[in-house]
């Protein structure tokens, strides 16, 4: 039996959560893949043929898959959990910039740790920075290596610092803030953390818990509707973002600024 959970769906992006309780030993019925994707086993493991030929998927071993690409599946193992993120042509494009995607992806340290720190974003509510962000290092790492980024990015982290600042309209996720800028979402999130230091998603919440912190100073009644106006996901979205930077939850900031 096959289910699938969507954990993210984004005009550009989708990540879900599959689950497989099959037991056939024998190849299913050939089938095509649908999208630009990238499939990895958290637990269990199968059999596939694909471009690739035939491999056992398991947590050491991924796919990549294309539109209208055959494959065939077989389950000897009783059953597994994979990730499966999907990514729309468009994106697919720009992130890999004209290299070829590998057929199969081996699961090193590096890829693992993306993997689990995508689904961890997904499921905490961020989806157009934070699990954005996370999708695209999942798919750098694990279509090959890019170069360091040299200090000629340094005009596009600024334009991105900038455009942040000025909260315009293509500041709502990562994607469509690279897009406005004229780079790839990776090229923009590589980037942009090997010269300011720290990765983009925490650079655009410090700038929204110092937003946070001047409204909360001037008596914000309803952190439901600060929320909103900042752009996060919810109230406890709110909370987690001022608990990781501050330390402190949202009514005790608002004590602690309210006092003389």
């Amino acid at each position: 039996m096959l289910s699938s959970r969507t954990l993210v769906r984004e005009p550009d992006f989708a990540v879900h959560a599959v689950r497989c309780r099959d037991d056939h030993t024998g190849w299913s019925r050939p089938e095509q893949a649908t999208a630009y994707a990238i499939v990895l086993a958290r637990r269990g493991g199968f059999r596939r043929r694909g471009r690739g030929g035939e491999e056992f998927v398991d947590p050491t071993v991924g796919y990549v898959t294309a539109p209208g690409e055959e494959e065939q599946f077989a389950h000897p193992s009783g059953g597994d959990d994979c990730t499966s993120v999907h990514v729309s042509s468009r994106l697919w494009r720009e992130l890999l910039t004209g290299r070829s995607a590998p057929a199969v992806v081996h699961l090193d340290a590096r890829i693992d740790l993306a993997h689990r720190l995508l689904v961890r974003a997904a499921r905490r509510g961020d989806v157009g920075f934070a699990a954005a962000e996370r999708l695209v290092r999942l798919v750098g790492a694990a279509t090959g290596p890019a170069a360091d980024a040299p200090q000629r990015d340094r005009p596009v982290v600024e334009a991105a610092r900038s455009a942040l600042h000025d909260g315009g309209p293509h500041t709502d996720g990562l994607v469509p803030l690279a897009r406005s800028i004229g780079v790839s979402p990776y090229r923009l999130s590589r980037s942009f953390q090997a010269l300011v230091g720290v990765p983009l998603t925490r650079y655009r919440n410090r700038l929204r818990v110092g937003r946070a912190l001047d409204r909360l100073a001037e008596g914000a009644p309803s952190l439901a509707a600060l929320a909103t106006e900042l752009g996060f996901a919810d109230q406890a979205h709110l909370t987690r973002t001022l608990r990781a930077h501050l330390g402190h939850p949202p009514g005790e900031l608002r004590r602690l600024l309210g006092e003389d």
